[in-house]
């Protein structure tokens, strides 16, 4: 295996673009799936994800694609994808803050499992900034009652193999740059998730294609920018970061509904945003 270069002010950068983006797809998810089931958002997400790498192919043939790592591409694919249904699941049943809670507690379990996984270091500040980002969510998101019932458990299970998703990406980042990860994933999540949209067809309106395919350019683009931002450090260095996306999704909820953030909210932010600085401020030797 390749030596990894660790750039943790640069990767913490790019996991905050991500998440801002993916807050954005989770609003636009929430909207549509008023009209349109599940296993229709996962599918045109994740054929959004193909065709915007049309233009790559064209330009430059399918030489920059090639692979050796196929089997690695297969895992992560299939971490991400029962992630993604998950998710997409608990956004729709879900109040947003809850379902965001969920997905953005993955980086609890990255430390660990990149631990298992890859061999990588687990310090005590890991777990303390880690644990100080979960606390800041706690307090933005205000889990509802909701958490406390069965469909709860489909959320746990998007942050635990949204951890493996992200973990994955770390240990095959060595020789795929990132476009490459997120095509493969788009192709193979496009193609086995089209099983299921099939089998629940339905009839999809105008307006609501139009959202499904900014939700697609979103996570493709949030997707893309976080693999890179895993590729320059180690999930467990820079995941606090992703908790951004509850501050992100709270400023949104403000702008479109009107909805004032609390003290509660107020001090929450500030332990995430102090949690994000702290797992950068000790540089690795």
């Amino acid at each position: 295996m390749g030596i990894r270069l660790v750039k943790p002010v640069q990767g913490a950068a790019l996991l905050a673009l991500s998440a801002l983006l993916f807050s954005l797809m989770a609003v636009g998810i929430r909207e549509v799936s008023d009209s349109v089931n599940n296993e229709s958002v996962v599918f045109f997400r994740n054929l959004v994800g193909v065709l915007f790498f049309m233009p790559l192919i064209l330009l430059k043939g399918l030489r920059p694609l090639a692979t050796t790592r196929l089997k690695s591409h297969l895992w992560r694919t299939t971490y991400g994808l029962a992630a993604m249904y998950c998710f997409f699941y608990a956004i729709a049943h879900l109040p947003l803050a809850d379902a965001m809670l969920f997905t953005y507690s993955a980086p609890l379990f990255t430390p660990l499992i990149a631990w298992w996984w890859l061999k990588e270091p687990l310090s005590k500040r890991m777990l303390l900034t880690t644990g100080l980002g979960l606390i800041g969510v706690l307090l933005v998101a205000k889990p509802s009652a909701a958490l406390l019932d069965s469909q709860a458990l489909i959320g746990m299970a998007a942050s635990v193999l949204a951890a493996f998703a992200f973990v994955s990406i770390r240990e095959m980042s060595d020789t795929e740059p990132a476009f490459r990860i997120v095509f493969y994933f788009s192709l193979f999540s496009a193609l086995i998730s089209a099983i299921p949209m099939a089998l629940t067809w339905q009839s999809i309106a105008q307006p609501e294609l139009e959202l499904l395919l900014v939700i697609g350019l979103l996570a493709t683009a949030s997707q893309i920018v976080m693999s890179k931002a895993y590729a320059m450090a180690p999930p467990g260095l820079i995941g606090p970061f992703a908790y951004l996306a509850i501050v992100f999704a709270g400023v949104i909820a403000w702008l479109r509904w009107g909805e004032t953030p609390d003290p509660s909210s107020l001090l929450g932010a500030a332990l995430i945003f102090t949690a994000s600085l702290l797992a950068i401020a000790r540089r690795p030797r």
